[in-house]
């Protein structure tokens, strides 16, 4: 027998590895202090991509009573809470730790031009939605027509360019920014998240560098069209 058997059942666990248990407490061995809806918002914002009061109607009111606790936790994890009340949208970035070096928990998602030119237009789409009180909702037909002015002059395999249009499409339904509307096979609702992404000077500085790219890619081929001297001779 051991001296602790002689304690008070709460005294022994208290002294076993040093820690007093939680008063939150949800099983054995639990040392955490959130309650178990905090924990769940938690769990929600650490595995993404989002949080908003549509879809988690029940984690959103418990977001914002636990704002800071959640921060707190989340900023021992270099995270950073990113909040719009007005959207009801919520999501987790790396914080800004400067010269601190940090591991990074997120992963980054690497996008084809084809996936950022989307984006792009997504996020048009939803800043015109918005100035008209609209929903903003997309279209796979739409989508694929915009995209479609894209596509390499000369290129002999559209089904393939096709194909890929329709894997970006899926890379960002997969990131919860297109939701689709029920009753409906191929229409989109544009998440209000992507509007915290990319602020509108962003969109602005990236719609100009994509253009340029476009305008010197034409500029490119027609160079290529147009013989040189000596073919004209």
């Amino acid at each position: 027998m051991s001296w602790s058997d002689n304690l008070p059942e709460e005294e022994a666990l208290e002294t076993e590895g040093g820690e007093q248990p939680s008063d939150q407490a949800l099983y054995h061995g639990d040392s955490g202090e959130l309650s178990l809806d905090a924990r769940r918002v938690l769990v929600q914002l650490l595995a993404g991509p989002s949080l908003d009061g549509q879809r988690h109607s029940k984690l959103w009111p418990i977001l914002i009573r636990d704002e800071m606790a959640i921060r707190s936790r989340l900023s021992e994890l270099f995270l950073q809470l990113v909040i719009d009340r007005d959207l009801q949208v919520a999501f987790t970035r790396q914080a800004d730790t400067g010269d601190l070096e940090v591991p990074l928990l997120l992963r980054r998602a690497n996008l084809t031009f084809l996936d950022s030119i989307l984006l792009l237009h997504l996020r048009q789409r939803l800043t015109q939605a918005e100035a008209h009180g609209d929903r903003a909702v997309v279209s796979t037909e739409e989508i694929v027509d915009f995209l479609g002015v894209y596509e390499q002059d000369g290129n002999t395999d559209r089904a393939l360019f096709e194909k890929r249009i329709h894997a970006s499409i899926e890379k960002i339904k997969k990131h919860s920014i297109l939701r689709k509307i029920r009753s409906s096979n191929d229409r989109f609702e544009i998440s209000p998240t992507l509007k915290l992404l990319f602020s509108a000077e962003e969109i602005q500085a990236l719609t100009r560098i994509y253009q340029n790219m476009r305008v010197a890619e034409e500029l490119s081929e027609h160079a290529d069209e147009t013989p040189s001297e000596e073919e004209r001779e």
